[in-house]
């Protein structure tokens, strides 16, 4: 072999060696990032819509800390975005209108009025999807900010997260047919109720009714079509819940039972996130104040502020906590 020959041969085999190098390199580096950076990828996307539009799965990527996003009052401003968890199956407090494919309702208009207050746009609001059993979850993994939600003040859930002060008082009651023999609680002993998983009426009637066989489902819509069809005899939670169901069917179904609980409503936040738990509180006494919250309930509900509003409005969620807490003690 001449010495060109040789010369060549070498300089193939140390650009071979460079290359493999290079390879080598690359994939250490893939194997460091954990498998891409697909967090920083989604970043800001809650909901293919903001301001309400779109249908959006429960478990869509969202700005938090899940993803590096963040959800301190701090980061949800300099994002420009507020993104809270919406039930889509509980009107008149949130429900998705099939035909423009927007969700609309009491808590939304609550979410709006929010996110006007702390990023001074009520358009700047994203809007998740949840359900009564996934909404802490999403709220702790940093997929939402804070949820308006229907949910209920209890001192269980004040291990879990925080709430702003009370900005709703429901109770709960029961939805019939028409003919049904139900008239209250206590006559739910062997027949089958309905509501959703992880959901205070469901722990309050195993407790005051130990004998009914309650049926679980993750959406009311599940539970409306049961009590239609026959599956179920009745279905139990918030009274205000079920009277926009009543309206849906006015000829065949029915309120019963009055209100057998205290549900404090309360907005989620993150545990800890002092911040903005009190920048949300402001929000409320301001929408108190200039009569913002007595038109959104007016919108919704179709009737003015009750007598008691003052008694329960802005009560802090300990002590509103305490007081259902307290109730469970008495029944």
């Amino acid at each position: 072999m001449s010495a060109i020959s040789r010369q060549r041969r070498a300089i193939g085999r140390t650009s071979l060696v460079a290359v493999l190098l290079l390879v080598l390199t690359l994939m250490l580096a893939a194997c460091g990032n954990g498998g891409g950076n697909t967090g920083a990828q989604v970043e800001g996307v809650v909901s293919p819509t903001a301001a309400g539009g779109g249908n959006n799965a429960a478990g869509t990527p969202a700005a938090g800390a899940g993803n590096g996003g963040g959800t301190t009052l701090a980061q949800i401003k300099q994002r420009g975005t507020l993104n809270v968890g919406v039930k889509y199956d509980a009107p008149p407090f949130g429900s998705l209108d099939p035909k423009t494919n927007e969700v609309t309702g009491f808590d939304i208009d609550v979410a709006r009025a929010i996110a006007k207050h702390v990023l001074g746009d009520e358009k700047k609001v994203k809007l998740v999807q949840v359900s009564s059993k996934n909404r802490i979850p999403l709220l702790q993994n940093g997929q939402i900010d804070m949820f308006a939600a229907t949910a209920t003040i209890t001192p269980d859930r004040l291990k879990e997260i925080d709430f702003s002060n009370t900005y709703y008082r429901a109770g709960q009651s029961l939805l019939v047919k028409k003919d049904s023999d139900i008239k209250e609680y206590k006559d739910l002993a062997g027949k089958n109720v309905c509501t959703v998983e992880g959901s205070t009426p469901e722990e309050t009637i195993r407790r005051l009714v130990p004998k009914a066989k309650v049926t679980l489902f993750e959406s009311y819509t599940e539970c409306l079509s049961s009590l239609r069809n026959g599956r179920v005899d009745a279905i139990t939670t918030d009274n205000v819940l079920l009277e926009g169901f009543r309206q849906q069917d006015p000829e065949n179904l029915k309120l019963t039972g009055g209100l057998f609980t205290f549900e404090p409503y309360g907005l989620g936040i993150r545990k800890g996130n002092t911040e903005l738990q009190k920048a949300v509180n402001e929000a409320l006494k301001n929408m108190q104040d200039n009569g913002e919250y007595a038109k959104i309930h007016q919108k919704w509900l179709k009737e003015p502020l009750p007598k008691d509003f003052k008694e329960w409005y802005g009560t802090s969620a300990q002590e509103a906590a305490q007081k259902f807490e307290e109730q469970s003690k008495s029944q």
